[in-house]
């Protein structure tokens, strides 16, 4: 889970009345919050992170409302409340399914759904910013946004991969809502523009979506399981193995559709005794996706006939 050094940057915000030309100081101080590293990312404490992340989400708000149309400061703001969203709030909502707590699950998705759609405007501003009025042919879908997304580069694919991860993860989240839904065809061909402008990107983090998407869908649709191992196998090549919630995905999608108990116990117990700090900047999503795996696991019984 990468996120931006937001303690720093709220910290040299409080510096701005002191500074003569604002809008400069604005500008340097959201360059240093989107490109600053992923220094959470490495961290072994879910809970710590998880309190801390909102603060840094409304700095950076705050900041965009300031600069409307930074562009790095757009994709991190997509970014950084997808994996929010996705990693303390739609994760706990399943979990609460696996238990039973139906009225807490509900809660969790709605609640998760707002986030991933608020991440979503943040990732459609951005890539209106670079390509004149996208965000609106992309929300139109069909052929007026397959044309606007001819015009998108390799630089694109980060903003791309966030808004259609959001985009996506909202679908899931607000399955109730038939208009939303309606929209997916958008958000995936976003993501097959990222994976053909740069499959290789953050390590086949765009392999590993489709390890998730295509176990959803039939063969003659373009997914299945067959092409939901291929996506794995790549990104377990792309990420040098270093990466645990792409075997989580895996066993979670693919091998729960096939009904493979043996495997999916396997796989997940694998991921268990996998060190979650063997590469630095993964440990918290690694943690995180080792917690995922013990859910998975104790409720099995729940998902296998």
């Amino acid at each position: 889970m990468r996120t931006p050094g937001w303690t720093a940057a709220a910290l040299i915000v409080t510096t701005l009345p002191l500074l003569g030309c604002r809008s400069a100081a604005l500008s340097l101080v959201s360059d240093a919050v989107a490109q600053s590293g992923s220094g959470y990312g490495s961290d072994d404490d879910p809970e710590l992170v998880r309190q801390a992340v909102p603060f840094g989400l409304k700095t950076m708000e705050g900041l965009a409302e300031q600069k409307p149309r930074h562009v790095k400061l757009l994709t991190a703001l997509a970014s950084s409340f997808t994996q929010y969203a996705y990693a303390f709030v739609q994760a706990d909502a399943e979990l609460a399914d696996l238990q039973g707590h139906l009225d807490v699950a509900r809660a969790g998705r709605e609640r998760a759904r707002r986030l991933f759609l608020r991440a979503r405007g943040y990732g459609l501003r951005g890539l209106s910013v670079r390509h004149e009025r996208l965000g609106e042919h992309l929300l139109a879908g069909g052929a007026e946004a397959t044309a606007g997304l001819a015009g998108t580069e390799k630089k694109d694919v980060p903003l791309l991969y966030w808004t259609a991860s959001a985009w996506t993860l909202a679908v899931v989240n607000g399955k109730g809502d038939m208009s939303l839904v309606a929209q997916l065809p958008s958000a995936v061909a976003m993501m097959e523009r990222a994976l053909a402008l740069d499959e290789t990107w953050d390590e086949g983090a765009i392999h590993e979506f489709f390890v998730s998407y295509d176990a959803t869908r039939s063969a003659a649709e373009g997914g299945g399981p067959d092409r939901a191992r291929q996506h794995y196998e790549r990104a377990l090549a792309l990420s040098h193995d270093h990466k645990l919630g792409v075997r989580v995905a895996f066993a979670e999608g693919v091998l729960v559709q096939g009904q493979d108990r043996a495997g999916f116990t396997k796989l997940l117990e694998e991921v268990l005794r996998a060190d979650p700090g063997a590469e630095p900047r993964y440990r918290l999503a690694n943690t995180l996706a080792q917690r995922r795996a013990r859910a998975l696991l104790d409720h099995a019984d729940d998902l296998f006939l």
